[in-house]
């Protein structure tokens, strides 16, 4: 009767939640508020307590922590009965789950391996719960019927139990939870103690869960890399893959070389990307921005988004994608499939590494992008530009490819450095092909808070080779002060002027009009921010039928 309205309705769904509520110190920390959705300003209490329900019907609680550090994230799964001996009802199932083992060979799909599970299990615990079901009559035989007496098993616990084997067998494990939750960003275990995650809308957390035996980590890790069917060994002790869900793992296994013990980090991306829209709503740049983008992205501008790691490259990649023309055809390369493209022609590539006792079996960037090169695409987007493919993304500039791609550099003047030396070795002439580059970083904002932003948007004009010097203007700017962005290339941007305006067909001594496109777009992309077309797919299928019929 204490709950809010909407909790009293979800605890009689989810009686485990009310469970929950009964185990924390209501009377010192109060009643949670409940929100079904998360919005970024709740990221701004300073002590929040809340529970929002994510994927599955698994509710997440977000605490402070008393004595003033990191906030606690709690999952709220189901549990069985008190009474009930979890560990060994588990054991008992997982015994006649053996006798089913030949019906699990050869199914990979994660979602028909799961439902096969449910359907054994249901056959396992079928019938009317203590009466005549199979559970009960293996309960009898492995228990006795005295202690299967005082385990007995309702209707709701045979759900739970249902839960609990496929979390630990086909999902993974105390970590599903954060796995289905959409607001987490990283996932991280750095050896003994705690796991942390990055929160969209709270920052860094604290999970209750923690490892405190060595021996108990370690087994932890060998079942995760079993699971994602790269196992790790003291041989080969470090592990990259991706997810089911796409989200990139990294594992690195055994005391000699992680000295706190095994760690490994999960790097979750959105199954839908966030769009332009969005991103101006959070504050990452303004209309003005996205319109330049827009502009110089629709006529064919070789582009670079750079940052610091974990500063959002990529997520601002995938959303000025939606900028190329919708008749395009576009190539992806990557490492680990991050990028999204809404485009319907949309080949994507990815690397692959070398199998035991298979020579000549990997395919690298620089291969891809060989290959790319004779497909005959409109834009070729890389993930990201380490090696020797960062040569050959230039020589694809220089022969009117369109080329897309993050780079790790935290400033024009960086990225130029890492590009013309080793191990890229981009001849200083090639360059002033790069057009664009954009230094995304993750910065502190004016309240105290940390935040992604484009902190500056720059134009590469030429190189000189007598004074050996590169000629660049920046073009958009952060202010740190306000947290706002100037336009500090208005009526000076070579590209919109000398580039742009040309292709547009603008006359030499009216190229100024350029700039009443950009300022025009910019209306257009708020109107419809306001008009509540933001999502990533809505927005793209309004643009590029805006595009094909030449309103934007």
């Amino acid at each position: 009767k204490m709950l809010p309205k909407e909790m009293q309705e979800t605890v009689q769904e989810r009686v485990y939640l009310l469970e929950y509520l009964h185990t924390i110190p209501i009377e010192e920390m109060g009643i949670p508020e409940y929100h079904r959705e998360l919005s970024r300003k709740l990221g701004d209490k300073e002590n929040p307590n809340l529970i929002y329900p994510v994927e599955g019907g698994l509710f997440i609680h977000i605490l402070p922590d008393p004595e003033g550090g990191r906030s606690y994230y709690m999952s709220i799964e189901p549990t069985l009965t008190a009474e009930i001996d979890e560990k060994r009802l588990i054991r008992l199932i997982e015994r006649e789950l053996l006798q089913h083992a030949v019906r699990f060979g050869g199914v990979d799909d994660p979602k028909e391996l799961q439902r096969l599970f449910e359907q054994v299990l249901d056959e396992i615990c079928g019938g009317q719960p203590n009466q005549t079901s199979r559970l009960k009559g293996l309960l009898d035989r492995f228990l006795g019927r005295a202690r299967a007496a005082g385990m007995r098993l309702n209707e709701r616990d045979l759900e739970v139990v249902k839960y609990i084997i496929v979390r630990d067998k086909i999902g993974m494990g105390v970590l599903e939870p954060m796995i289905r939750d959409v607001n987490i960003e990283d996932i991280s275990c750095s050896g003994l103690g705690s796991i942390f995650i990055e929160h969209k809308v709270f920052d860094s957390l604290r999970t209750a869960f923690q490892f405190t035996e060595l021996s108990e980590l370690d087994l932890f890790v060998l079942k995760l890399a079993e699971r994602i069917k790269k196992p790790v060994t003291f041989r080969n002790p470090i592990v990259d893959a991706t997810l089911p869900d796409g989200s990139r793992i990294n594992i690195v296994y055994g005391e000699d070389v992680s000295k706190r013990g095994s760690n490994f980090t999960i790097r979750k991306f959105a199954e839908t990307p966030l769009s332009i829209l969005e991103l101006v709503e959070f504050g990452s740049l303004d209309y003005m921005m996205a319109a330049y983008l827009s502009v110089v992205i629709g006529g064919g501008q070789n582009m670079f988004v750079s940052g610091e790691t974990a500063s959002g490259k990529t997520t601002l990649l995938n959303a000025i994608t939606v900028f190329i023309p919708p008749d395009a055809k576009i190539v992806s390369i990557e490492d680990t499939p991050e990028l999204q493209v809404p485009h319907p022609n949309w080949i994507r590539e990815v690397t692959r590494g070398a199998k035991k006792g298979e020579e000549g079996a990997t395919v690298d960037m620089f291969d891809l992008l060989k290959a790319a090169l004779r497909q005959r695409p409109n834009e070729i987007i890389i993930g990201e530009i380490r090696g020797a493919e960062g040569l050959i993304a230039f020589q694809a500039m220089q022969t009117g490819h369109s080329c897309m791609a993050t780079f790790h550099a935290a400033t024009v003047e960086k990225l130029i450095q890492r590009l013309t030396g080793s191990p890229i070795n981009v001849p200083k002439s090639y360059v002033d092909n790069l057009r664009i580059i954009v230094i995304q970083n993750s910065v502190k904002l004016p309240n105290g808070k940390s935040g992604r932003r484009a902190v500056s948007i720059s134009e590469i004009i030429n190189y000189d080779s007598a004074s050996d010097s590169f000629s660049f203007t920046e073009v958009f700017r952060w202010n740190p002060m306000d947290d706002k962005f100037e336009f500090i290339g208005e009526m000076n941007s070579y590209i919109l002027e000398h580039v742009i305006a040309p292709k547009l067909g603008i006359a030499p001594n009216k190229k100024r009009e350029v700039y009443g496109l950009v300022r025009r777009r910019a209306r257009i992309l708020e109107k419809l921010s306001k008009s509540g077309v933001n999502g990533y797919y809505d927005f793209y299928r309004v643009i590029s039928k805006a595009q094909k019929q030449g309103i934007f």
